[in-house]
Formats: structure tokens, sequence, C-alpha cells
């Protein structure tokens, strides 16, 4: 017997658009995840070598590495430059992909209480299909 795969709770989609807000890039100590072809795009992007990138924009952190937060300014990510990303062409993964993060997609309640970070997340915002979140999260 084949084992079937149950809907999630969102199977109908979700609301959410980005609104530039910049909240997601601010205002708590966290981690940007990244690794070596993220960290060579982000560094061919801004026309430096990928070493100059490193010691200007990376920290790291066990064996993983993370783009730097800007002392002073309310644990804003290097790149954000007022509300806006400086390299947002080549963000990485884990900035292209939120807020479809399994974490956060774990229960509509999760999901309502993530609204209350990104005011993205909006009954009046479009639809996100099922198919969409699912490239995204990775689930």
């Amino acid at each position: 017997m084949s084992e079937t795969k149950s809907a999630p709770w969102y199977k109908d989609g979700l609301s959410f658009e980005c609104t530039g807000c910049g909240k997601c890039c601010s205002g708590c100590p966290g981690y940007v995840w990244i690794d070596e072809a993220e960290m060579l795009e982000m560094a061919q992007f801004l026309k430096l070598s990928l070493k100059d990138f490193k010691m200007k924009y990376v920290r790291q952190i066990g064996r993983r590495f993370s783009l730097k937060e800007l002392p002073g300014r309310d644990y804003s990510c290097v790149f954000l430059n007022g509300k806006q990303c400086d390299i947002y062409s080549v963000r990485p993964k884990q900035c292209r992909t939120y807020p479809f993060w399994p974490k956060i997609l774990k229960s509509e309640s999760t999901w309502e209480g993530e609204a209350g970070s990104c005011e993205g997340i909006s009954k009046e915002a479009p639809v996100v299909p099922l198919e969409e979140i699912e490239k995204k999260s990775g689930l």
C-alpha cells in the first residue's frame, strides 16, 4: 500500500505580497546563512574578490557562514540600505524564500504569528499558490 501525502493546511495558497518594508532584514539578532556559491555570486555582483567580500560582509559561525549585521542599527543586515536591499537581485536563498520557511508553515497559528512581524502576510495580499509555496519552502 502506497503512502499518500496529506494536503497541507495551506493547500489553497496563502495571502502574501512583499511590501518592501525591510522588517525581515532588521529588528532582532539572527543569521542569514549563505554558502560558497551565494558568496561568490554576491562578490561578483559587487565587483569584489571572494576574499574581500568575506572579510567585509561575512562572519563565520562554527562551520557555517552568515552575513554580518550592522552594529548599532537594530541588527540590520549589512546590505539593508534604508528599506531596500543593496544586493536584492542576488540575495541569499534564505531571503528569497521568506516567509515560506518550514518553521513558519508548520501551522496556521505559526503563519498568523509571523504576520505580526511581516506586513506582507495579509488577507488583502494576492494568494500565492501551493505549488509556488512548496517550491520556495522545499517541502
